[in-house]
């Protein structure tokens, strides 16, 4: 799918060259009043349709706002291309692991990363991802045939693996979302996608994840427990208030952030641009209040490391959505928010489909984020040994 941006999204989230502050809103006839304090360049909403690759679709429009920062033309990558090879990927761990490991289409930041070193980037006009006239993603035939197909080479009628396995899941894949073009025309030259991806100056190894939980030491690297990190990579921990310190001296020093989240939560809600987490207990709210707290601003509750790790242990916090935080507002009574850029289409909701996350919502319900090594207080990056 080609970016759409609509004038609505231009008007309410293109980067702010002055300093006047900017109020804006939730949506139409709320009385939340948002003062915009930061906001960081970006390609405008896509639309993931429906598939479960929003890691993809976050990477990237983290990668191509990195781009900006860095000075560069404005790009609009391949999201398809990372998600191909990423199931090529998932497909050779799982077929060693005797398919006792995840295959899905869900997947994490460093997904993203791992793919760029092994195969580089495609932009979206050479590989989208959509042939036969569709008009929009949808991978779930194209999940459950992958999986069949492999499962069933795992049965190893033979006694042993059929190696025309990799042939007959690549060909799949060519099925579904075409063949992956072995070069990309770039002006008069002709590059490999390796090759495109250097000369965008993206260096993978510049980015690393972050999280906060205290059943792993603090300032060491640890594998996060969550389904989609099937790779097995690591995210490095630090303390609740560092991961706000972090967020907070990269925004403000214009660096965007990739962020995973937990978004199952009955304060999240897309549709009326808002994600909070209220003082009261949302057992003791009726559907009445909760519509109200879409329209009117409530006291947030303090996010503890003892609440957030009491989520994650009890499985109330899911690793479910990868979005992409551009900005910081604060509304009337002095609430901290992040913009968020989403990628369910710029039609989705009011703000053109991105929405304000409370600083609660996000301490509680993060399960890690993604940004420039130089996005991090020097301070921070010192006791992580980076």
């Amino acid at each position: 799918m080609r970016i759409k941006i609509s004038v609505l999204t231009v008007m309410l989230f293109a980067t702010s060259l002055v300093g006047v502050a900017q109020t804006k809103t939730n949506k139409k006839d709320s009385d939340y009043k948002f003062t915009i304090e930061k906001e960081i360049g970006n390609t405008g909403v896509k639309n993931q349709g429906a598939t479960g690759t929003c890691w993809s679709f976050s990477s990237l429009s983290f990668l191509e706002s990195e781009l900006q920062r860095m000075g560069k033309d404005p790009v609009n990558l391949s999201e398809m291309f990372i998600a191909r090879k990423a199931y090529e990927m998932k497909g050779e761990k799982y077929v060693r692991m005797m398919g006792k490991t995840n295959f899905s289409q869900g997947g994490a930041f460093h997904d993203v990363m791992n793919v760029i070193k092994e195969y580089g980037l495609l932009p979206d006009a050479s590989y989208s991802g959509l042939i036969y006239g569709q008009k929009r993603f949808h991978h779930s035939e194209l999940e459950k045939i992958l999986t069949d197909m492999l499962n069933t080479t795992l049965e190893m009628k033979e006694g042993q693996l059929n190696p025309a396995w990799k042939n007959a899941m690549n060909g799949i894949l060519d099925a579904y979302l075409g063949e992956v073009p072995a070069t990309v025309s770039i002006g008069n030259k002709s590059i490999s996608p390796k090759e495109y991806a250097s000369s965008l100056g993206i260096n993978a190894d510049d980015y690393i994840e972050i999280s906060s939980f205290t059943h792993h030491p603090f300032y060491k690297p640890f594998v996060l427990e969550v389904p989609d990190n099937w790779a097995w990579n690591s995210v490095y921990n630090v303390p609740l208030n560092e991961l706000e310190e972090i967020v907070e001296y990269a925004l403000a020093n214009n660096y965007s952030i990739a962020w995973a989240a937990d978004v199952s939560e009955k304060g999240f809600s897309h549709r009326n641009g808002l994600a909070i987490v209220p003082e009261k207990d949302w057992a003791d709210i009726s559907k009445e209040e909760k519509e109200e707290m879409m329209m009117k601003p409530v006291a947030q509750r303090k996010i503890t490391q003892e609440l957030r790790q009491e989520g994650f242990d009890n499985l109330s916090t899911q690793d479910d959505h990868g979005m992409h935080i551009v900005g910081s507002a604060k509304d009337q009574n002095g609430t901290r928010y992040y913009i968020v850029k989403n990628s369910w289409g710029d039609d989705s909701n009011d703000l053109g489909g991105y929405f304000y996350c409370s600083a609660s919502y996000f301490l509680y319900k993060t399960t890690c984020i993604m940004l420039h090594k130089k996005g991090i207080p020097s301070a921070i990056a010192k006791k992580l040994a980076l």
